[in-house]
């Protein structure tokens, strides 16, 4: 429901935008936004009433409804943020606007409103006190025609022997009518500067919940600042642990590099001798070829050779140790072969290891 009927002769007379707090009721001291967004802010000036009002509606909410009266006052606390404190509603309303010079032409309307309404009040105040003095001689006109009336009237002995007493207490009348208006005079005086005073107490108390607010809010940010520093600080030093890492992982993978570059020499060595060992292994058919050779010709010599007994013999003895070396280096030549298909395997499986570490790096 608008604040505001449709027929009124209230008039909006200045219109901004900005986002609207409350002081927290529990607290004192924490804003509350009554607004998820800048909404319209409005002066509606009532021309029967003589009163300024400030109004803002959020949707179908009604969440500024200030009346203005000349001991409020506009703060700015901040480049873009301003309050004031209304005793009526008795809350604080903050408003947030998007730039200095908004704030600026607000507080500058504030201040004329305000001045508008201080006229106001003392122009109603004169004509009470206008109203009141017509009344207080209209009352003194009244004993004196009333005190013609019984002069005139047909009781001549009541007149001559009651119209003193009757005129010193009229005047006594008189006098304490006047006392009772200046007493009602003063009454009015000392209610408004007792509102005056109340108004006071309650813009200091809430000045003074708007600095504990401000000290809490920089004891807050100091806290976060703080906060923030020993993240810093754990951050650089996690930082620096990871450098060192880094530094070690570099020294390994430099280690991991020489000792890569030693395995590729002993590679080539290996690989230098296995052509080796394969250049010995192709020299060993042509032995046995050539033994087989000799056994030929011995078998030739000893049939050939029957009628030489001593020469066979001695050619049998030196087939018989041809044959025994002939046994010994096949042994020899096996074992040879045994010990280059070891070779081999562990040529093979250094080489795999190799693969794997070169991979692995």
């Amino acid at each position: 429901i608008s604040p505001v009927p449709p027929y009124s002769r209230e008039q909006p007379i200045f219109t901004t935008r900005a986002h609207v707090f409350q002081i927290d009721p529990s607290t004192k001291k924490n804003w509350v936004p009554a607004s998820k967004q800048a909404v319209t802010v409005s002066y509606f000036y009532d021309s029967t009433r003589n009163s300024y009002r400030i109004i803002s509606v959020d949707g179908a909410k009604v969440i500024i409804n200030s009346t203005i009266t000349p001991n409020m006052t506009f703060t700015k606390t901040s480049q873009k943020f301003g309050q004031w404190a209304d005793s009526r509603a008795n809350t604080v309303f903050g408003l947030g606007f998007p730039s200095e010079q908004q704030l600026t032409k607000f507080a500058e309307k504030f201040q004329e409103v305000k001045e508008a309404a201080k006229l106001a009040r003392d122009r109603s105040q004169e004509k009470i006190e206008t109203s009141s003095n017509h009344s207080q001689e209209s009352g003194r006109e009244t004993p004196s025609s009333t005190r013609a009336s019984s002069v005139n009237g047909t009781d001549d002995e009541k007149a001559s022997h009651g119209g003193p007493a009757e005129a010193h207490l009229k005047s006594e009348n008189d006098k304490l009518k006047i006392a009772l208006a200046q007493s009602s005079s003063n009454v009015k005086k000392w209610e408004t500067e007792l509102q005056t005073l109340r108004e006071s107490n309650a813009r200091l108390s809430n000045a003074l919940q708007e600095s504990a607010a401000s000290i809490e809010h920089w004891k807050k940010q100091f806290s976060a600042c703080k906060e923030e520093n020993d993240q810093l600080r754990s951050k650089i030093e996690e930082l620096e642990e990871q450098c060192n890492e880094i530094n070690k992982e570099k020294e390994r993978n430099a280690q991991l590099s020489r000792r890569l570059q030693e395995l590729e020499t002993e590679l080539q060595d290996k690989e230098l001798e296995l052509e080796e060992l394969r250049k010995q292994g192709e020299a060993i058919p042509q032995l046995m070829s050539e033994c087989e050779s000799v056994s030929e010709q011995l078998q030739d010599a000893e049939k050939k050779n029957k009628d030489l007994e001593e020469k066979v013999r001695t050619l049998r003895t030196e087939v018989e140790e041809s044959k025994h070396r002939q046994t010994n280096l096949k042994t020899e030549l096996k074992n040879f072969l045994d010990v280059l298909d070891g070779k081999i395997d562990e040529l093979h499986d250094f080489r795999q290891g190799l693969s794997k570490l070169g991979v692995d790096n």
